[in-house]
């Protein structure tokens, strides 16, 4: 693995738990918006060896309950599965931040019971993804992730960034049909700074009443729809 940041503590990241945040390098969509753009391109970042990040979560058993692996995108690395099932023989819970783009990583660390959440970045309508997330691949695999997460029984969430120029409430409406029956979906707003484009950095967020209008579209799609400001 490839670790290029870690978090030692967070209680915001993981639901209701005490969490270590570790960042990969390298990702496979180039989000305009991204505020880790140096986890995606431009200069090399300093590693953190696994030695180093698994030495810390010794010193930290008993403080943490799990570790949350983001990035960049995590399923872009082929050892994924060998440190993840690392952190577990520790007995931490795992959290995984993913853009949906490798469904059978997903899946198998699914079906080995390897992660207890997942948190999936639904970029875009199928037709935006291009623009919203510099992405030009095949958009089935973003729709084989989204329904192996619906058919399971592991804690998981779905959560757009929306930022003016590329959310309005057509992307919303048709967004929530991409999750129709989902439990919990987060609308996160768009933070303008260090971001991938410099051009966004002086971009606003969203106010408050424009991200509730869109909390009410995604409201008749999805059961459970909260805001992160």
């Amino acid at each position: 693995m490839i670790l290029a940041g870690i978090v030692p503590s967070s209680l915001i990241d993981y639901p209701e738990k005490v969490s270590a945040v570790i960042f990969t390098k390298g990702c496979n969509f180039r989000c305009p918006y991204c505020h880790n753009p140096e986890l995606v391109v431009g200069k090399e970042t300093s590693h953190i060896s696994e030695i180093d990040f698994f030495d810390l979560l010794k010193k930290r058993t008993g403080l943490l309950d799990g570790v949350v692996i983001s990035g960049g995108e995590p399923t872009l690395h082929s050892d994924l599965l060998h440190f993840v099932e690392k952190i577990k023989g520790m007995g931490f819970l795992i959290k995984i931040d993913t853009n949906g783009s490798k469904p059978e990583i997903i899946q198998t660390l699914l079906e080995k019971e390897l992660v207890d959440y997942i948190a999936m970045d639904v970029k875009a309508s199928p037709d935006q993804y291009v623009s919203t997330a510099g992405y030009n691949g095949s958009i089935e695999p973003i729709f084989q992730t989204i329904k192996l997460l619906e058919k399971s029984s592991v804690f998981h969430e779905f959560r757009t960034t929306v930022v003016p120029g590329f959310t309005d409430e057509e992307e919303i409406e048709k967004i929530g049909k991409m999750i129709e029956g989902s439990k919990k979906y987060f609308i996160q707003n768009f933070r303008p700074s260090n971001t991938l484009l410099n051009e966004l950095s002086k971009q606003r967020g969203f106010s408050i009443a424009e991200l509730e209008h869109f909390k009410e579209i995604a409201l008749k799609y999805v059961l459970n729809v909260e805001i992160r400001n």
